[in-house]
C-alpha cells in the first residue's frame, strides 16, 4: 500500500491517484471499523459477513479504475450487463480471498503492533522531506484523501498483517542462476533462415466462384451474416445549461445578494506557525528534550535559533522553525488547538501531536476579510444564475417524469409540457448510439424491454448531472439473418480470396517438395536470406520468423523446411542453423528472475486462496 502512495503522492493528480489505485486493498474488512449494515450480505466467509454494501464499494471502485484505463471504450463495455456482472463477480472473489486471508493471520496468531504502523508510517517515503518524516506532509496527504489518522491507521492495520501472511507463504519463492541462464539462452538464440513468399493476389484473376458454391457458403454459415439488433428513438431533453444562458441578472439583483451572504466572501483567518518539532520514536525522550528546550525558551534564548539546531522538523529547522500559513482545522486536534489559542508572538508550552512533541510560537495572525463586491460580482452572477436555473430545471424534471409516466404511449404531450421539441435519432446498434446520447444507462433503457416489448416510455434517465432525457422507441429491428441478396457480393470476394489463397498453398506446397530434394534453384521465385534472425526482428513478416522459431534445428549437415500461411497467401522457411545466444548480459538474467518469481508467487497465491477455500464454508445468499 505505501509503495503505491509513494508512486502516486508527489504530483498534483495525487487525490485522484490515490483514491482510485492506492486504497483499494481496503475494502476487505473496511467495514468492520467504518460501521455494520444491514441487509443480507454479499458472501459469508466462515461466518463473517462481506456486506453488500462493501461489495457496491469495490465493484464502484473498480468502475473508476477501468474507466479511468480504458476512457470513453468503458462505455460501450459498460452497457453490457454480462460483462459487468463478471467484473462483479471478480471484485466479489477478492473480498472473499482478502478475508480469508485475514482469517489465516488471525488464526496463526499474526499481528501487528501500534509501534509498527507508527515506524512504517516514519520511515515511508511518501511522507518525508529530505529523507526526515514530516508530519505536515503526512497531514496533507490524508487530507487531500478525506482519511482521519486513525482510519488511515487502522487501514494500514488490516494491509499489514495480511501482508505478513502472504510475504511468509508467498515471498518464498526463488529462480535458480541456471534455470534462468537456460531461458535466457532459448530467448536470445537467433537462426539462419531463407524463405520464398507466394502472394496469392496474382491467383484471384483466375479464381472462378459459381452461384452454387456461393449460395452453398451462405446455408452453411449463416451465423456469419447475422444484422445485429437496431432501434431508433424519439426522446425530449432536458439540460440545466441550455437555461443558464436564458436567465438574466442585474447589478442590483447582485448586490443584494452580495449583502444578504456576505459570510460566503469571508476570507477566514490564517496563522503563520513556527515549532520546534521531537519526533524520534521515544516519547519520554521527545517530551523531556522539549521540556529542556521550552525552559530554555522562557530564559530568554532565541526560538528561531533553537529551532535551526534542536528540531527534528530539518526542513522548518532552515527557516527558523517556520512551517506556513493555516486555516483553523487544517492541522492535527492538538496542535490546532494550541496554534489558535496563542498571542502574536506568543510560544505554547510542550504539545504532543499526533507522531511527535512541539513548541508551537505563533508568528503572525493574518485576519480575515470580505471580498469586494466587483471582485466577485462575475461569481455572484453565475451563482444566482445557476440557483434559478436549477429551480427551473426542477420544476421542469417533475413536469418531465409525471407526463411521461401518465401519458405513456406518447411524447407530444410531455414536450409540450416541458416546452421542448420531441427529437429523434437514426437507426444505431448498442455499440454506436449517437454521441449525445452514448451514456450506458440510456443504451441499456433504448434495449430495455419496457421501450421495445411494451412500447412505453422510459423512465427519467440521467445523462450527466442535472441533465436528463425520457425515451421511447420510434422504430426497431430485431437481429435477424442478412438475406442472400444482400451478402452474395460480399461472399464471392470471400470465396475469390479463399481459392486463391489455396492456389499459393499448392505452389508452396510444390517449392516445399522441390526444396527438400535439396534443388534450391527455384524457377520464377526468390529465396531470401535472414542471418541470425531474432525474436524482435520487424524486417520479416511476422508469421514467418514465428514459424522459423518453431521449427525443430535442424540435424547436421542437413535443413528444415516447412510452410505457413501469412495475410495473403504463403511461404517456404528453410531454417539453415540455429545460433546459440551470445553474450547474455546480467541485467537480462535479472528481468527473467524477476519475472519467473512474479509468476511463481502468483501460481502461489492462487494456490493459497484455493487451499483456504477448500477448508472454508463460503455462502452466497440471495435475497428472497
Amino acid at each position: 500500500m505505501l509503495e503505491k502512495i509513494r508512486e502516486g503522492s508527489q504530483g498534483i493528480v495525487a487525490k485522484t491517484i490515490l483514491v482510485l489505485v492506492i486504497f483499494s486493498f481496503a475494502f476487505a474488512g473496511v467495514s468492520s471499523y467504518l460501521g455494520s449494515s444491514t441487509g443480507v450480505p454479499a458472501a459469508i466467509v466462515n461466518g463473517i459477513e462481506i456486506p453488500e454494501t462493501e461489495l457496491e464499494q469495490a465493484f464502484q471502485n473498480e468502475r473508476a479504475s477501468l474507466k479511468q484505463q480504458y476512457g470513453e471504450m468503458f462505455d460501450a463495455l459498460s452497457a453490457d450487463d454480462s460483462y459487468m456482472q463478471g467484473i462483479k463477480k471478480g471484485v466479489l472473489d477478492r473480498l472473499v480471498a482478502n478475508t480469508l486471508v485475514d482469517q489465516a493471520a488471525v488464526d496463526l496468531g499474526l499481528r501487528v503492533s501500534d509501534e509498527q504502523i507508527k515506524q512504517a508510517i516514519y520511515t515511508e517515503p511518501a511522507f518525508q522531506t529530505d529523507g526526515q518524516f514530516d508530519n505536515d506532509r503526512y497531514q496533507a496527504v490524508l487530507r487531500q484523501l478525506n482519511y482521519q489518522p486513525v482510519t488511515f491507521r487502522n487501514m494500514m492495520r488490516v494491509d499489514m498483517t495480511r501482508s505478513q501472511l502472504l510475504k511468509a507463504l508467498v515471498g518464498s519463492e526463488f529462480v535458480l542462476d541456471g534455470e534462468a541462464k537456460q531461458l535466457a539462452e532459448v530467448q536470445s538464440q537467433t537462426r539462419d533462415i531463407r524463405y520464398i513468399s507466394v502472394d496469392s493476389t496474382p491467383f484471384l484473376a483466375s479464381a472462378d466462384v459459381t452461384a452454387e458454391e456461393t449460395k452453398a457458403f451462405y446455408d452453411a454459415n449463416l451465423m456469419q451474416f447475422m444484422s445485429p439488433e437496431l432501434v431508433s428513438l424519439e426522446y425530449v431533453e432536458l439540460n440545466v445549461k441550455d437555461m443558464v444562458s436564458d436567465i438574466v441578472v442585474d447589478d442590483a439583483e447582485a448586490t443584494e445578494y452580495y449583502q444578504d451572504n456576505q459570510s460566503q466572501y469571508q476570507t477566514p483567518e490564517k496563522r503563520l506557525a513556527s515549532h520546534i518539532y521531537a519526533a524520534s520514536g521515544d516519547d519520554a525522550a521527545d517530551e523531556a528534550k522539549l521540556d529542556a528546550i521550552a525552559a530554555r525558551i522562557a530564559a530568554g534564548e532565541d526560538f528561531a535559533e533553537l529551532a535551526k539546531t534542536e528540531s527534528d522538523d530539518k526542513f522548518s529547522a532552515e527557516q527558523g522553525g517556520q512551517i506556513d500559513w493555516f486555516e483553523q482545522g487544517v492541522m492535527d486536534a492538538a496542535f490546532d488547538e494550541v496554534l489558535f489559542s496563542l498571542e502574536k508572538g506568543q510560544v505554547s508550552a510542550v504539545v504532543k501531536g499526533e507522531f511527535g512533541f512541539h513548541i508551537i510560537k505563533l508568528v503572525d495572525v493574518q485576519p480575515g476579510a470580505i471580498a469586494a463586491f466587483d471582485d466577485v460580482k462575475a461569481k455572484i452572477i453565475a451563482q444566482i444564475k445557476e440557483t434559478k436555473a436549477l429551480s427551473i430545471f426542477y420544476g421542469l424534471q417533475t413536469k418531465l417524469a409525471d407526463t411521461s409516466y401518465e401519458i405513456p404511449d406518447t411524447l407530444i404531450d410531455t414536450a409540450n409540457a416541458v416546452n421542448k421539441e420531441v427529437q429523434t435519432t437514426a437507426l444505431f446498434t448498442r455499440d454506436n448510439p449517437p454521441a449525445n446520447l452514448n451514456k450506458p444507462d440510456l443504451v441499456k433503457a433504448a434495449f430495455s424491454d419496457q421501450v421495445l416489448s411494451s412500447g412505453m416510455n422510459s423512465e427519467v434517465i440521467e445523462l450527466d448531472p442535472n441533465h436528463v432525457v425520457v425515451i421511447r422507441v420510434k422504430q426497431h429491428q430485431d437481429a435477424g439473418t442478412m438475406s442472400f441478396d444482400k451478402v452474395e457480393a460480399q461472399i464471392v470476394q470471400r470465396l475469390k480470396y479463399d481459392k486463391a489463397n489455396e492456389a499459393a498453398r499448392e505452389k508452396a506446397a510444390t517449392y516445399m517438395t522441390q526444396l527438400k530434394t535439396g534443388d534450391f534453384a527455384i524457377s520464377g521465385a526468390e529465396l531470401i536470406t535472414v542471418a541470425k534472425l531474432d525474436r524482435f526482428n520487424q524486417d520479416v513478416d511476422a508469421a514467418i520468423a514465428n514459424k522459423a522459431f518453431k521449427m525443430p534445428a535442424p540435424e547436421a549437415e542437413a535443413v528444415s523446411i516447412d510452410t505457413v500461411a501469412l495475410g495473403a497467401g504463403y511461404a517456404v522457411v528453410v531454417l539453415d542453423k540455429v545460433n546459440a545466444a551470445e553474450n547474455i548480459d546480467a541485467s537480462l538474467l535479472q528481468s527473467i528472475k524477476d519475472g519467473l518469481s512474479r509468476q511463481y508467487g502468483q501460481a502461489d497465491y492462487r494456490a493459497v486462496i484455493d487451499s483456504l477455500k477448500s477448508k472454508a464454508q463460503i455462502e452466497y445468499p440471495v435475497a428472497e
